[in-house]
């Protein structure tokens, strides 16, 4: 996928992975590459801004397998600007796709 597309869509994929569940990093990481290959050094960069800017409060959380993992949670912020997001990429998307289908068209 090409670089530009995928930084473009990754916040709106992190915001969207965690409103259903509160997430630890790579547990983040693994739902994110479902959907485009990221790795660590992208997306932890990215959970932090998030937090820094009040869209995602921290907690740590007991491990079976090792030290305490930091969970995600959305906050009512990241709520409001995971809708905002959304709206955008489905407005933007919408017009790329109608743009591209009237061009192929022409092409016949």
């Amino acid at each position: 996928m090409n670089v530009q597309f995928k930084k473009g869509v990754l916040e709106l994929i992190v915001l969207k992975s965690v409103i259903s569940k509160d997430m630890y990093g790579y547990e983040l990481v693994e739902e994110v590459s479902k959907v485009v290959d990221v790795n660590e050094g992208t997306i932890y960069p990215l959970l932090k801004r998030l937090t820094n800017d009040h869209h995602f409060e921290t907690y740590l959380k007991e491990s079976t397998e090792g030290p305490p993992r930091k969970y995600y949670h959305i906050t009512a912020s990241g709520i409001i600007y995971l809708d905002e997001l959304e709206k955008e990429w489905l407005e933007f998307s919408d017009k790329v796709s109608k743009f591209l289908k009237e061009k192929n068209n022409e092409k016949r």
